[in-house]
């Protein structure tokens, strides 16, 4: 397990408190798809409109993605990294990480949507009547 508390290009831009905010984020994420499931299948919504999951479980599955990975992905795409106190971001000077950092960021993002996208097609499937 990596406790790194220091910036490494394409692996860890954030520290403890920043990865406490993904924690929180998929919490939300988690809630909101769980509340929507509820009401879902309480309605006994159609598929169709059961694709509105995918949202909420986006919300989750990024939160979490970033939170497991200590890595922002909106941080890798600015070309920013954050071990200080929550919003003291500071910015990647060389190309070289610059790049490293946008690529782990689009790696999580296709991760994380991916991810929201199987669970959503399952919950779509499930008979609900």
């Amino acid at each position: 397990m990596m406790t790194s508390t220091e910036y490494i290009a394409g692996s860890c831009n954030i520290g403890r408190s920043e990865i406490r905010q993904r924690q929180i984020v998929a919490l939300v994420g988690l809630f909101l798809s769980v509340s929507a499931l509820v009401g879902f299948i309480s309605t006994g919504a159609s598929a169709q409109a059961r694709l509105g999951m995918f949202l909420p479980l986006s919300i989750a599955s990024i939160g979490w993605v970033q939170s497991r990975k200590k890595f922002c992905l909106a941080y890798g795409f600015m070309g920013t990294f954050n071990f200080a106190g929550l919003g003291k971001l500071s910015k990647v000077t060389d190309k070289q990480s610059l790049t490293a950092d946008r690529k782990t960021a689009a790696l999580i993002l296709m991760q994380s949507l991916g991810l929201s996208a199987v669970i959503t097609a399952a919950i779509c499937v499930l008979p609900l009547s």
